[in-house]
Order: structure tokens, then sequence, then C-alpha cells
């Protein structure tokens, strides 16, 4: 009987242990997640600026580059609309 108790303290402990790890972890995460947001944000209309600049370096340098990005993109959109119509069929059936 004994050993259950001391056994069951043990685990008691470890699952602290392993509760504040885990807030820690989530903590780290938060920080990381959210100043990698805030920069996007603060920083949104540089980045658009030089995408763009990025956009027109590469369309004077090789047009058919800027088609085939426009192609793919294109592509994957209509990809992701069929995958989006088939489940939404599928969730009417059922």
């Amino acid at each position: 009987m004994e050993e259950i108790i001391t056994e069951n303290e043990k685990l008691k402990v470890e699952n602290e242990k392993l509760k504040e790890e885990n807030e820690k972890l989530k903590r780290e995460l938060y920080k990381y997640s959210h100043s990698q947001k805030k920069y996007y944000e603060n920083n949104k209309d540089n980045l658009i600026k030089k995408s763009n600049e990025r956009l027109k370096k590469i369309s004077q340098e090789n047009p058919d580059k800027i088609k085939q990005y426009r192609k793919n993109a294109y592509l994957k959109r209509k990809e992701k609309q069929k995958k989006e119509l088939e489940e939404d069929i599928n969730i009417s059936d059922n």
C-alpha cells in the first residue's frame, strides 16, 4: 500500500513539472509568433512596396516568369476550389 502511495506522489510531482514546462513553452511560442505577427503588421507598407519592386524587376528581366507565376497561382486556386466543392458535397451527403 505504501508503494502505491509513494508512486502516486512521484507521479503528482512529475505531472506538476510537466505542467510548468508546458506553460513555459506556451509562453515562448506566444512570444515568437506574436512578435512575427507584430513585425508584419508594423511593416506592411514596406513589405508590399518591396514585393512590388521585385515583381517589376522580374517582369523587366523575364516576362515569361510572371506568366508562369500567374498560371501556377490560377491552377492552385482552381484545385483549392475543387477540394472545397468536394468537401461541401461530402458534407451535404452526410
